[in-house]
């Protein structure tokens, strides 16, 4: 037992890990739920609850635990160890979850436990809607196929698992791969001196003189928003959109990856008697079908473009101004931030100066506090970095609600983007104490420099309390079993509700005021800019608008059942949606597919558009504060209880409406977005 993933009570060892601990134990633990489920499924009582459920769930916990204690740390402390000995499991892992979902044996126990007298009379509806989604899942799995079947979708799982994850690496190390050192400071003009210095520090830790620039966004964005050095800007734009393509390395290209996951994709979908991928996505999503998200999407995409051609046009005059006559893609980023502050007379780095690290965190704490009548105190735990933090949400009379890591900054060797991943799900089985919720919630902000704290920008800012909301829902959750519990069970096109919910108390002065301080005079921020900035809240808002809708629309249309035999033809497809949809059209060179690692990399494969769907929900959902007071604690009370608290232990569109007394309208999404 010395091996730290085999230990499944409290908190993960993260100082203790090692990557030669990682294949003992996952074989264990495979041998050990190979065997619970041998045994359930030979013994010859009538499945119960306690007798089938709890014991294989037991089993099914460990060794999810630590293998997502494995991915976990693959992601956010990436090294060629670790991922050797990831890469080398990942295999036996699909492989017994694949097996497992095509176990006839237990299906048939299931629809047994689902026909008994116990579920009509006795099953809480939690039980009942756990057991319904596992029958949906066997059928999904292949539990119903053939056996030649059955074996060629074992074979497929096997294979998407690995180029998913290859996927992955090959963006992450293409992303690490870039690195620029300028020696001469004029060559960076305009970017601001907090910048400059981050840039000149990364140089110093590698015992190197001037200035260290990346592809991590920390480093990447400052760049193309303020540099005035146009080449510059061009060459790190060039470097950005073509990572893992041809362009590289071929060890790193990742198109022949993305065009053998949409065969398989599209034979898994077929070989489940589903016309295409998107038709398979969706069965198990709050959407009816692929044509009705199309519909959805396009009928956004009319009442944004003309918004969105507007942006553009105002975009190009100005460049006129700044004499870049030929305004290209690399240019856009600086020439809207200094449309910014020409309309509106404030920069983003004027804003960032206010929002140092400490305020934004107590400002969200106390939004939770007031809100959902809880209390958020730091907690000692084991963590994988030394910058991590951990923990722990109560309630007022001090009994825990959850736990929650938070690792904030960008690194070399961690995944970009942010993200909220589960580490312990909440549950209550028969004669064992309560198990408490803990979540890891991941960004890639700067990191301190020097003395000063961190400082976010304003969009660092709304993504913190984006993933803030996918924490909430896991750790407020009051559901017993693990199956439905937090943001297990809940529809994928509902479950970014409560994350861009959360955004919206950015945007409030009641709110914001309290998260600033100034980085020099330590004032609060002045009413009068967060005034500009609610003004220019929907600059461009036409442009972010299509901007989400071309990805969402790729996405369905190359998940549609046609055949890619080569790159180019999932690039004509981005293509052809762009001329419908875009006003930006980047370079022929552009190789947006090769880094969209949501649906290559991810589980958004087929459901990209689940951000603009939910946000239909968190829009008018977050119109009931609006109403009824920002930070009104009943109306919070009221979230809690019917969104958070229920988990997936009911249909999305139920827990809904169940807040907010009626169905779902996406007035509030356009209005908010200044496009009604």
């Amino acid at each position: 037992m010395s091996n730290p993933l085999l230990l499944a009570d409290g908190l993960p060892r993260f100082s203790s890990v090692k990557p030669e601990h990682l294949s003992p134990a996952m074989d264990e633990l495979l041998a050990n739920a190979s065997a619970v489920i041998a045994q359930l499924t030979s013994q010859n009582e009538l499945p119960s609850w306690n007798n089938l459920i709890e014991p294989l769930d037991i089993a099914l916990e460990k060794l999810s635990r630590a293998w997502g204690v494995a991915g976990h740390l693959n992601a956010v402390v990436n090294t060629p160890e670790l991922r050797d000995a990831y890469n080398e499991n990942l295999p036996k892992v699909t492989e017994f979850y694949t097996a497992l979902g095509q176990n006839e044996a237990l299906y048939h126990l299931y629809k047994q436990l689902v026909t008994s007298e116990w579920y009509k009379n006795e099953a809480t509806s939690e039980q009942q809607r756990f057991l319904q989604n596992e029958l949906r899942d066997f059928r999904l799995s292949g539990a119903e196929l053939s056996e030649a079947d059955k074996v060629r979708f074992a074979e497929i799982q096997s294979e998407m698992a690995e180029l998913s994850n290859q996927f992955s690496n090959h963006l992450l190390d293409a992303t690490d791969a870039y690195v620029k050192y300028v020696e001469d400071e004029s060559e960076l003009t305009g970017i601001p001196e907090e910048m400059l210095e981050m840039y000149r520090q990364a140089a110093e830790e590698e015992n190197k003189t001037g200035f260290k620039l990346t592809l991590q966004m920390p480093s990447y964005l400052p760049v193309m928003q303020y540099a005035e050095n146009r080449a510059l800007r061009e060459e790190l734009y060039r470097a950005y959109v073509t990572r893992a393509s041809e362009f590289g390395p071929q060890a790193l290209d990742n198109g022949p990856v993305m065009t053998r996951l949409l065969v398989l994709r599209d034979e898994e979908a077929k070989l489940l008697g589903f016309s295409d991928f998107s038709a398979l996505s969706i069965e198990a999503k709050m959407a009816d079908s692929s044509k009705t998200v199309i519909s959805f999407l396009k009928d956004l995409s009319a009442k944004a473009k003309p918004f969105a051609k507007s942006d553009m046009g105002s975009l190009r005059a100005f460049a006129g101004q700044l004499a870049i006559d030929d305004m290209q893609m690399w240019d856009v980023p600086f020439v809207s931030e200094k449309l910014r502050q020409s309309a509106y007379d404030f920069s983003e780095q004027e804003v960032r100066r206010y929002l140092p690290e400490h305020k934004v965190l107590a400002g969200l704490f106390k939004v939770i506090q007031t809100l959902f009548d809880v209390k958020v105190v730091q907690t000692e735990a084991e963590v994988w970095h030394p910058t991590v933090r951990f923990y722990s949400i109560k309630n007022k009379d001090d009994s825990l609600v959850g736990q929650f890591y938070l690792d904030l900054y960008a690194r070399s060797g961690k995944r970009g983007g942010a993200w909220m991943d589960d580490a312990i799900t909440r549950c209550q089985r028969t004669a064992s104490p309560l198990q408490y919720p803990v979540a890891y919630l991941v960004c890639n902000f700067p990191a301190p420099v020097g003395d000063e704290p961190a400082y976010f920008s304003f969009d660092d800012v709304i993504t913190l309390f984006h993933e803030f909301g996918h924490g909430l829902h896991h750790m407020l959750t009051e559901v017993s079993v693990r199956g439905v519990s937090g943001i297990n069970g809940v529809e994928w096109d509902a479950v970014e509700l409560p994350s861009q919910f959360m955004e919206n108390f950015c945007w409030e002065w009641s709110v914001l005021e309290e998260m600033t301080e100034h980085a020099d005079t330590g004032e609060r921020m002045p009413k009068s800019l967060f005034d500009k900035m609610l003004a220019a809240k929907n600059f461009q808002s036409g442009m972010q608008m299509v901007r989400q809708l071309e990805f969402s629309l790729f996405d369905l249309m190359i998940h549609d059942g046609r055949t890619f035999t080569q790159v180019s033809d999932i690039q004509q497809v981005l293509d052809n949606v762009r001329k419908d949809v875009a006003v930006a059209i980047p370079p022929e060179y552009n190789r947006f597919p090769n880094s969209f690692g949501h649906i290559f990399g991810g589980g958004y494969a087929a459901g990209y558009y689940s951000y603009k769907w939910a946000e239909v929900l968190s829009a008018d959902a977050f119109s009931a504060f609006e109403e009824e007071g920002v930070l009104n604690t009943e109306t919070g009370t009221r979230f809690r209880q019917e969104i958070l608290a229920v988990g997936g232990s009911r249909p999305a569109m139920d827990s809904f409406v169940a807040f907010r007394g009626r169905q779902p309208a996406a007035d509030a999404l356009l209005r908010h977005n200044g496009l009604a």
